[in-house]
């Protein structure tokens, strides 16, 4: 096998693409990453990792607000808004050179440039990578996997200019603090910049054209969620529909649909989801089908294209980083024949959101079990109930757990409060080894812990919450 002849092709080294070249190495295979820009991707370079970052300064001068309820004093808090980014920078940094020194101990090769797939070569594809003034290199594999991601939605006739209408790239890294935003999109990206400037200090108007903030989450968790926002003094507008948005240089001016009042702002942050970055591949000489920007593979990432796969973000929602690289495994695993690669189930991929109060979920919500056909049984546990919470002065919340009524399996769980993002695992555990009330009821949980609302939960599905 030449220098340019590899067994697998990934195109694009996002959390997707990095894993599925990683685990193809493992396996023994002569693996190669093609990426255009930065190692990690959109997740770890311009999303997941850096705005936990930025939020985690966030929380801290939330807490800082508290101190006195512990009886602690503080002198008077300045924000370096420069240091803020600075350090979320260097964070992603520090782990895009980590995916690096992953690649190259498992002797991964990593090319920069744009691949565009080209002709079979014989049993072979060939995938023709353009870099930066390299001229052009052309790889031969027998397996691509595309692991391409996305990026921002645009909304037709608005433009972000980068300056007063920003997309997340240009709101992670602020110049300067606005004293106003308006945020267009209140999912888990709208959500968690809307927590981010609140908590430094800035008046944010978060508009959502649905019913409810979180359109995506259980109906009542969205709800709490929803209050928590509106009692910390975020302007919630929802079922709203965004008719202009004009910027004077200066600031900006949101218009809308119905008799809803314009919004004016320093500035605005479209939120309004991603498209998946299918162009400029070459899948027009291929088999290979895109619909509404996303690639259609089937359950093992394969397209329609022999020996071409795409996984993670382009291929549509729900576009979570942890998604992308179990799907990377199953894919490689599969292409390796192995009997460990199973697909992933429905309802298996847990989300979080990571604004204030947290947000997370795995499963089928309330409503669409019911509409599943589901007889179910729901139990809730608040955290004012949970001991570790009230110690924290972090006690506003809920757990929400859903199981069928015949057989007690676990349908779906969902939380709001403190620290769920790292709760949620639990259940989602309980989901893979398909576990039902009697063993969730029988595990043995540690006290005093945030994880008791979670046993308490099951528990009250059944009627036997100890401590409500």
């Amino acid at each position: 096998m030449s220098e340019t002849q590899f067994d697998i092709i990934v195109i694009g080294g996002g959390p997707g693409g990095y894993v599925a070249a990683i685990r193809a190495a493992q396996l023994g295979m002569k693996a190669c990453v093609v990426e255009r820009e930065n190692l990690g991707g959109v997740c770890l370079n311009w999303g997941c990792i850096p705005t936990k970052a930025l939020l985690r300064a966030a929380e801290l001068r939330h807490s800082i607000d508290e101190m006195k309820d512990f009886g602690i004093s503080v002198g008077e808090v300045s924000i370096n808004l420069g240091k803020v980014v600075k350090r979320s920078r260097k964070v992603a940094e520090r782990l895009s050179m980590g995916v690096k020194h992953l690649l190259k101990k498992n002797k991964v090769t990593v090319i920069e440039g744009a691949a565009k797939i080209g002709p079979k070569a014989g049993a072979l594809r060939v995938v023709n990578v353009t870099g930066s003034g390299a001229g052009q290199t052309s790889l031969q594999a027998k397996h691509v996997i595309i692991a391409t991601g996305a990026r921002a939605r645009a909304l037709p006739g608005i433009e972000a200019d980068g300056k007063t209408i920003l997309t997340y790239r240009e709101a992670m890294v602020p110049a300067d603090m606005p004293k106003s935003i308006v945020i267009i999109g209140s999912g888990a990206i709208g959500s968690e910049f809307a927590s981010f400037y609140h908590d430094m200090g800035v008046k944010v108007t978060l508009v959502e054209a649905m019913d409810r903030i979180l359109p995506v989450e259980d109906a009542e968790i969205s709800e709490i969620a929803q209050k928590a926002f509106i009692k910390r003094g975020i302007e919630v507008l929802t079922s709203v529909r965004l008719a202009s948005l004009k910027s004077n240089g200066k600031g900006v001016t949101a218009t809308f649909e119905g008799d809803q009042a314009p919004v004016t702002a320093d500035r605005a942050i479209l939120a309004v989801g991603i498209s998946g970055n299918s162009e400029n591949l070459g899948l027009e000489t291929t088999k290979v089908k895109v619909e509404r920007g996303h690639i259609v593979t089937n359950q093992w990432a394969a397209t329609d294209e022999a020996g071409i796969y795409a996984i993670g973000d382009v291929t549509g929602p729900p576009w979570l980083a942890h998604k992308a690289s179990h799907e990377g495994i199953l894919c490689v695993e599969k292409i390796a024949g192995l009997d460990s690669a199973h697909p992933i189930g429905a309802g298996a991929v847990p989300g979080c959101t990571y604004c204030r109060p947290q947000v997370a979920s795995v499963g089928l919500t309330e409503e669409a079990a019911k509409a599943a056909g589901h007889k179910v049984k729901v139990g809730r546990f608040p955290f004012i109930g949970n001991g570790k919470a009230i110690a924290m002065g972090d006690d506003q919340g809920l757990i929400k757990t859903i199981f069928d009524q015949k057989t007690g399996e676990l349908l779906g769980a969902h939380m709001v409060g403190p620290e769920v993002t790292e709760l949620i695992q639990g259940y989602a555990i309980a989901r893979t080894l398909e576990a039902t009330e009697a063993e969730l009821m029988q595990t043995i949980f540690p006290h005093p812990t945030l994880s008791e609302a979670m046993h308490e939960s099951v528990l009250d599905a059944y009627d036997r919450a100890i401590h409500m």
